[in-house]
């Protein structure tokens, strides 16, 4: 059943950028991130309470509890840099840079957690890293202006979408998954409105559309809806086959930002999607 889950939060994790981008618009990309939030912890915490998991909060260790902050904080900067990167730029660039995480979260795995390293994952590893590079093009980052800026906010997400990997494994281990991610989303919820209201960004917030609103709720659902599939197979299968299924999620983001966001796609771009696909199907075997 983990695959089903891991599959599913990746089409969730898609649906998540294409509501958001469409949301963003306009909108302060910190801000978007706290009010997204919003809808994704109680979206967790109706889980908790659906699942009857709630009891077992009681039972947390201050270790798991120390690596599930830990895992909620490296998801919050991952959060507000993926956000402020689609601000910026194309979903189509963004995406495949972020899910570059794959490749970090499988070293790490087998570093910190012990988990197997083969020669094929490895050749993965590699093909999936060619592929990403295709889709950056040179215009892409020779720009002069603050929109090129993307590119360090999106290799910023994937770093720390990697750390929270590797957390939120060692934080889930021995409790119910939904009660984690609940606990988790409470940090990000705590460290989004921090620095929205340092920045003072809040004030906007009534000036905010139904439009934009109405999709940063669908963007906050599709979130919710992504993490509780995914824990749910990370607390049941190994991080180093839960995330690279996770982490299809870029097919279906590209292809919803070329149909719905009309987004364009370079020869190149479509070669190095289909390269990312490839060296993450091999991690797989």
């Amino acid at each position: 059943m983990w695959m089903l889950f891991a599959f599913l939060s990746a089409i969730f994790a898609a649906l998540t950028s294409i509501f958001a981008k469409i949301g963003i618009k306009d909108v302060d990309s910190n801000l978007a991130t706290a009010l997204r939030t919003i809808v994704v912890l109680v979206m967790a915490w109706l889980m908790v309470l659906i699942t009857g998991s709630f009891d077992g909060i009681g039972e947390i260790s201050r270790k798991t509890l120390l690596f599930l902050v830990l895992s909620g904080l490296a998801t919050g900067v991952s959060w507000i840099c993926y956000f402020k990167a689609i601000s910026l730029g194309d979903v189509n660039k963004v995406a495949p840079i972020d899910k570059s995480s794959t490749i970090l979260t499988m070293v790490l795995a087998f570093i910190m957690l012990g988990e197997g390293f083969t020669p094929i994952a490895g050749v993965g590893m590699v093909i999936m890293f060619t592929g990403t590079m295709l889709m950056i093009e040179r215009k892409d980052v020779e720009k002069k202006e603050e929109r090129s800026s993307w590119l360090l906010y999106a290799v910023l997400s994937a770093v720390f979408a990697a750390l929270t990997s590797i957390l939120g494994k060692v934080g889930i281990e021995g409790m119910d998954s939904n009660l984690g991610t609940a606990i988790r989303t409470c940090v990000v919820l705590v460290m989004a409105w921090m620095i929205v209201f340092m920045q003072g960004t809040w004030k906007q917030t009534k000036e905010i559309g139904r439009r934009n609103g109405g999709f940063l709720v669908l963007s906050g659902l599709a979130t919710g809806a992504s993490w509780l599939c995914f824990y749910r197979a990370l607390q049941e299968g190994p991080a180093s086959l839960v995330v690279p299924i996770d982490k299809l999620s870029i097919l279906f983001t590209v292809l919803f930002a070329v149909l719905i966001l009309r987004e364009r796609m370079s020869k190149r771009s479509w070669l190095g999607l289909t390269l990312l696909v490839v060296g993450t199907l091999m991690l797989l075997l």
